[in-house]
């Protein structure tokens, strides 16, 4: 990706990756938005949003980003979706630019700073199973979230710039917990 070609970019989506102590209003933040998300997205067949990510972590530090996901039956209506959460100040990230073919991504702004990501997934789509699960497992697991949380803040530091490079650099720790279910 070009410098210049990212620069006609909305500031919201390059700024730098920013890791924040552990917010206990987030679990309820999340909440709240996940039943505004099911209420605006019912017409469309969504029945279930669930808070995942970082933030819905007791104690984990992160990205002070709610992370949503709501499952779909098809994806036939996108374009009203789109148009309906546009209305609510969420933008739409086309999935040739998301580079997730397996589910349409929107970010909500606010100020010129990511609130929140919603991951719409269509039913049956095995990552949905995934993301509960780590985030299940991340709840039960103290020692595994110290250890995520100093993981996080070290990559933060390396990848500041480069959200991408960040999230990929997470992914052998994400892989180990789901491996390790028995501890």
């Amino acid at each position: 990706m070009t410098d210049e070609r990212q620069s006609d970019w909305p500031v919201w989506a390059t700024e730098a990756v920013e890791i924040k102590a552990a917010d206990p209003a987030w679990e309820r933040q999340g909440e709240e938005e996940a039943e505004r998300l099911g209420k605006l997205l019912a017409p469309y067949g969504v029945r279930e949003v669930e808070h995942i990510g970082s933030t819905s972590v007791p104690g984990l530090p992160a990205k002070p980003i709610l992370d949503l996901m709501a499952k779909i039956p098809s994806y036939d209506e996108l374009n009203a979706v789109i148009e309906r959460l546009r209305q609510e100040d969420w933008h739409y990230v086309p999935a040739e630019l998301d580079g997730h073919g397996w589910r349409r991504f929107f970010v909500k702004v606010e100020r010129d700073r990511r609130k929140c990501h919603l991951h719409l997934m269509q039913e049956h789509e095995e990552r949905w199973d995934v993301q509960l699960r780590f985030r299940d497992l991340m709840r039960r697991r103290p020692n595994a979230v110290e250890r995520y949380g100093k993981l996080k803040r070290e990559l933060a530091e390396r990848y500041n710039n480069d959200r991408e490079a960040y999230t990929r650099a997470k992914s052998e720790f994400i892989e180990s917990v789901l491996a390790d279910v028995d501890s």
